[in-house]
């Protein structure tokens, strides 16, 4: 029952410190994407174009003169699948902040409305007073689901956007990779 009795302010606190906490894995993880994006448009045109002479080495080489995780991927050829379940567990890291955020925000605003309403009408049992007093109680307890949906839609975009930059790089990179599979397993077959 004293849970009950504390109000939502300190729900309202521990959703500031948690969208806090949302802003920094959001602009950790758009760096990082960032320089991989970099990295893959760099890569991209002298991979795509050693491939399209079909000098397997060329490839090989722009591949490990090139940072990046495409250029981790592609140096791996013959295990593309794991290279790329490899890099996309270290881009995704601390993503599932923002996905926990987004969509758990709203309850936890929740949570603290209840217990603003719970308090507003403890109170008025407590005062014997109006209808007043559990009017100011309740528009402070609403302020708890405001916040919740204030901290939840930008971690919930934060998240679909660079859950979507994180999918094209990987698209594009296992495109390069099944290409360069392709050419090796030609020129298996031819020598």
């Amino acid at each position: 029952m004293a849970l009950a009795l504390t109000g939502g302010d300190w729900v309202i606190w521990a959703l500031v410190l948690s969208s806090i906490g949302g802003v920094a894995v959001a602009y950790d993880r758009w760096n990082l994407l960032k320089e991989e994006s970099k990295a893959l448009t760099a890569l991209r045109p002298v991979f795509l174009a050693a491939l399209a002479a079909e000098d397997i080495n060329a490839a090989a080489k722009a591949a490990a003169a090139n940072p990046g995780a495409a250029a981790r991927v592609l140096s791996e050829p013959a295990n593309l699948a794991a290279a790329l379940s490899d890099e996309r567990r270290h881009l995704e890291g601390r993503l599932l902040w923002l996905g926990t955020l987004g969509n758990n925000a709203p309850f936890v605003g929740l949570f603290g409305t209840v217990l603003g309403v719970i308090k507003a009408f403890h109170d008025l049992a407590e005062s014997g007073a109006g209808p007043e007093v559990v009017m100011v109680g309740l528009s402070e307890a609403l302020v708890a689901t405001a916040v919740g949906l204030l901290v939840a839609i930008p971690a919930v975009l934060a998240y679909n956007f660079l859950q979507k930059k994180m999918r094209d790089l990987l698209s594009e990179t296992e495109a390069l990779g099944l290409r360069y599979a392709a050419l090796r397993t030609h020129h298996a077959r031819r020598g």
